[in-house]
Formats: C-alpha cells, structure tokens, sequence
C-alpha cells in the first residue's frame, strides 16, 4: 500500500483481495470459521473462494473479520482505512461518503468497524517504568444528553489521558472526574516506578504517593513548567483530539466517544515520530480486524 490514491489496490477488486490475502494469510489461506492453516482447497466458482478440508465450509479472505458480509467493495474497505489512519484530526462520514461514492450511513458504520480493528488486541501492559515521566490529565467534551450547559462541566462528557513522553497515550471516558476513579485508572495503566506528571488537581495527590515520585506544575496560578515537571505532552494530544472532535465530527454520541478516543489514541501511537508512515499506519489497522466482527445492531 502507498499514498498513491490511484494504487490498483484501490481500484481493482482482485488486486485488493490479493494484496489481503498476503498481509493476513503470509502462511497460506486461514479458514475462518475453524482456524485451519493450509488445509484447503481453492475453489474455482469464485476466485479467492475456498473450503476448508478440515470443517468443510468455504471461506474468503474477509469470513472472521470486521469485513465479513460486507456488501462494500473491498477497494472502498482499503482506501477507508488509508483514509481514517492517515488523517491526523479523522475524516468525517460525510466525506467518505463523498469520496468513496457510498450511502452516509454505510459510511458511518464503515468507520466505526475501523475504529474497531484500531483497539489494542492484547493488553500491552503498563505504561511508563523506572524513572520513566508519565503525564495524566482531564478534559471534557461535548455534552451529557439532558444536560444544560452551564458554570462549570458537569454537563459534559470526561475523559482522562495517560502518555508516556516519548511514547504511547492511553484515553479513557469516565464517568466523572474523583480522586476514587482517577487512582482506579491510574493504578491499573501506569508501572508504579514511574515518575508522575500532573498539575495542581486534589485528586491526584493521594495517588501520586503510589509512584516513585510525583511532580505537579500549579496551573491556576499560571505555572505550566518547572524543570522536568509539566502536562505539556498530554495537552498537546488534547488539542488534536478536540480540533476533530470539534471541527471534524462535530457531534458524538456518548456511547460512541469510546471508539472515537481509540482512533485519536491509535493515530498518536503510530504517528510519525515513532517510526510509522501512513501506509505503516494502515497496515496496524488492517492487522486487527481478524477475529473480530462488529454489527450495526451492536453499534447503534
């Protein structure tokens, strides 16, 4: 896969099976109802039908995956992919639906799918180590249904970030912003000898005893760096999560912000400076919708 928006695999069916089939199945073709490597006879009604020798069932490339009975071309599926992990802030539903000449409403479903094969298969364990500076922090967004707007943000939803600077971030919505919840979290995600950045909140005082050192910067008097010790990283990753929530989607569902912070969550950790290109970044994407399905009814 390139950046090359005129890549056959974006404009031929066959070559985009092929090219699927080679990223998943480097081994051989996998059944995707019993797992058998291998063992199967290639079928000549359809090409890239096959059955299974094993279970008897036939099986394609996309059975087992977030693409199974998808009436989406497999081209529109790869170039969605492209699209979603190589746009910094997202791409709305509205433009994939232009771009890919398709219903809104497939479109929409078609980038929760991807934003489904974006979660981490496996927990990667925790974050941060010896002496290694972990930044938490909150911020909030949009707003609670029923909720009036007014002095403060009780009415919007919370969501508190974890990165390690240098490396990866991690965002969770909670349900409220308490010292109970934030030690819940922050327990759980970051390796207790990590040294812990975070500015002057109560909640994070207790917490910050459970790490091998805790350093605060005291925002509400306008201090945002002493030495060592600021949320700098973490407000950067802010920023480009709210430009997209804002500019780019706009309007989201609190059952879906979520899926939406595993996006900005993915893009951030395979971004530029790690490593990763956009075609890597796709790649990492595509990687993860085997063995997982998601339906609309699930979605919705």
């Amino acid at each position: 896969m390139t950046s090359d928006i005129q890549n056959p695999i974006f404009t031929d069916e066959t070559k985009a099976r092929q090219w699927l089939e080679a990223q998943l199945w480097p081994d051989g073709p996998v059944c995707g109802h019993c797992g058998t490597v291998g063992n199967n006879t290639a079928l000549a009604s359809r090409p890239g039908l096959y059955q299974c020798n094993s279970c008897r069932k036939q099986f394609t490339v996309t059975v087992g995956t977030l693409f199974e009975r998808s009436h989406i071309p497999l081209t529109k599926w790869l170039l969605a992919s492209f699209l979603l992990s190589s746009s910094k802030k997202g791409i709305s539903a509205h433009q994939l639906h232009r771009m890919l000449g398709i219903t809104y409403k497939s479109a929409w479903f078609m980038a929760h799918r991807l934003r489904e094969a974006m979660k981490e298969q496996a927990w990667p364990g925790p974050l941060g180590g010896a002496g290694v500076p972990v930044e938490a922090d909150e911020t909030f967004i949009g707003r609670k249904k029923g909720k009036e707007a007014k002095r403060g943000t009780f009415h919007k939803h919370a969501v508190l970030s974890l990165v390690e600077r240098g490396g990866k971030v991690r965002s969770f919505k909670i349900d409220s912003v308490s010292a109970n919840r934030v030690r819940e979290v922050l327990v759980a995600q970051v390796d207790p000898a990590s040294v812990l950045m975070t500015d002057d909140a109560n909640y994070y005082k207790a917490v910050g005893k459970h790490f091998a050192d805790h350093q605060s910067v005291n925002h509400s008097e306008d201090e945002y760096v002493r030495g060592l010790a600021h949320t700098n990283t973490i407000e950067g990753f802010f920023s480009i999560f709210k430009r997209g929530m804002k500019g780019i989607y706009q309007q989201c569902g609190e059952q879906h912000l979520k899926r939406y912070l595993t996006e900005f969550d993915f893009r951030y950790n395979h971004r530029a400076s790690l490593g990763y290109s956009d075609t890597d970044r796709a790649l990492a994407a595509l990687k993860g919708i085997e063995g997982r399905r998601l339906t609309y009814r699930r979605v919705v």
